[in-house]
């Protein structure tokens, strides 16, 4: 007995070494600094934000949110990456939006039912190929902020094809840029 003991507890220990060192990383960032990218970035996210915003105090719309600030990272800084394209903009904020306002309107804004909204967010925007990591906050604005079911389409909707449509005249100002790489 004792020697099954003694053997659970080396794999046992020998698992947590293995489980801790992958932990440790490999190596340097492979992220490169390109001053044309940055400054890309800069003005698509600039000119985004200030439109959207320029519109709510133009309207009496709300067409702004937070998670649209990382979207712009996405939509001009990683522009060619898969979760970046206009599919998964528009529609990842768009299915996890209406996760969001279901599990509110049929559970309210109890800690499980925003968790359980997050994770049914991330799992159906994988589902749908739609998988765009800001929208992964999208549960979390509307529960929390008690939105109703027009926050889908103002701001969420229309907020988020504003961006496709910034990014598709920026983006391939320049030459070297092609976006998008794919729409459905």
């Amino acid at each position: 007995m004792d020697r099954i003991a003694v053997t659970g507890q080396k794999e046992t220990s020998s698992f947590h070494i293995r489980y801790l060192s992958k932990m440790k990383g490999k190596g340097r960032s492979p992220l490169q600094i390109n001053v044309k990218d940055a400054i890309t970035g800069l003005i698509g996210g600039f000119l985004t934000i200030f439109a959207l915003i320029l519109l709510t105090k133009m309207t009496s719309a709300l067409w702004l949110m937070a998670p649209f600030g990382a979207s712009c990272v996405l939509a001009f800084g990683l522009w060619n990456a898969p979760l970046s394209q206009p599919r998964n903009i528009i529609g990842g904020h768009f299915v996890s939006t209406f996760i969001g306002l279901a599990s509110y309107h049929f559970f309210g804004d109890e800690p499980w039912a925003i968790g359980l909204a997050v994770g049914l967010a991330i799992a159906v925007m994988m589902l749908t190929k739609t998988t765009h990591p800001p929208a992964g906050a999208d549960p979390l604005v509307v529960m929390l902020g008690h939105y109703s079911l027009s926050y889908l389409f103002t701001p969420v909707l229309i907020g988020s094809v504003i961006i496709v449509f910034l990014a598709l005249l920026i983006n391939n100002l320049r030459s070297n840029r092609n976006y998008p790489t794919f729409w459905i």
